[in-house]
């Protein structure tokens, strides 16, 4: 069988280029991933009373709590004080999410059926009929 079977797909699909093309978009994803994993955020609330760090993943890496600011012994500075990590932490995620988004969102387009990337090339047939792969509602299957 000499014949390229993606030809009926038209302008002849060459698969060593496409297969070429996704290994350097997994590396890419994957430096895109480290970078991510080494990079800092911070969330802080009440002037700095509590200031928490995740990594660009949104993995938590640290808190800090200012001293003075809370009573150890009251119920009530003590829910506050977790009110406050939580509400540092929601900060520092969204950054996180907003530089995840900002690194891989070009990366994830190339994939899925959105940015005339991988998705589009195989026109859909990364998984089901829909634009990218999938099912309507359903993240794109990758196969590879």
């Amino acid at each position: 069988m000499s014949q390229n079977p993606f030809d009926a797909l038209g302008g002849g699909l060459d698969m060593n280029a496409l297969l070429q093309q996704a290994q350097q978009m997994q590396e890419q994803l994957t430096q895109a991933q480290q970078r991510l994993a080494e990079t800092v955020l911070e969330g802080t609330v009440a002037g700095g009373a509590v200031t928490v760090r995740v990594n660009g993943t949104g993995e938590l890496v640290g808190v800090d709590i200012r001293a003075g600011g809370f009573d150890g012994n009251d119920a009530d500075d003590l829910a506050d004080l977790g009110d406050m990590v939580v509400a540092a932490y929601r900060d520092a995620k969204s950054q996180a999410d907003a530089a995840a988004g900002e690194a891989l969102g070009p990366l994830a387009g190339g994939l899925g059926g959105g940015g005339g990337g991988l998705g589009d090339m195989l026109g859909g047939a990364l998984g089901g009929g829909q634009p990218g792969g999938g099912e309507p509602g359903q993240a794109p299957r990758l196969g590879f």
